[in-house]
């Protein structure tokens, strides 16, 4: 079923975007000095597709996707590899992602996720998964950047 779906999802890999605000999110993160590490279930291929649709790797210090780990979320080993990567601690890191999996990944390692709604999972679902902070999306996490959890 894994083969299946990435052999009908590489056909649309040249269509993909970036939601809006998420490379300026990636980049403004960077730009306080922050450690950008992005963690995705997704397969080398796949992540390597995303990461070029993104735009964003002047901003991007390290990655860590489904091939570096032997359990995906919302097992919490890519959240340990990407704060590996980084060299921080789960006390000082914050994720955001907008899957339950995400936050409960997050969870299981101690560290804060700020829920997106990009994803297709409600901000109450999000938040009763444990979310510390639930945004529409990338550029509205953006705009609140310096108050939000991330910022702060």
């Amino acid at each position: 079923m894994r083969a299946a779906h990435s052999t009908l999802y590489a056909t649309y890999w040249s269509r993909l975007r970036p939601l809006p605000g998420a490379a300026d999110l990636l980049r403004a993160c960077k730009q306080k000095g922050l450690a950008v590490v992005l963690a995705s279930s997704a397969d080398e291929p796949e992540f390597q597709a995303l990461r070029a649709a993104l735009g964003a790797e002047d901003a991007i210090d390290e990655a860590t996707c489904a091939g570096d780990v032997e359990s995906s979320k919302p097992a919490p080993d890519l959240i340990q590899v990407a704060l590996e990567k980084a060299g921080v601690p789960a006390e000082e890191a914050v994720f955001t992602g907008d899957t339950v999996w995400d936050v409960q990944a997050c969870r299981k390692a101690g560290v804060p996720c700020i829920g997106l709604l990009s994803g297709g999972i409600s901000g109450d679902e999000l938040t009763a998964a444990g979310a510390a902070e639930v945004y529409s999306g990338p550029a509205d996490l953006l705009a609140v950047l310096r108050s939000s959890l991330l910022g702060r």
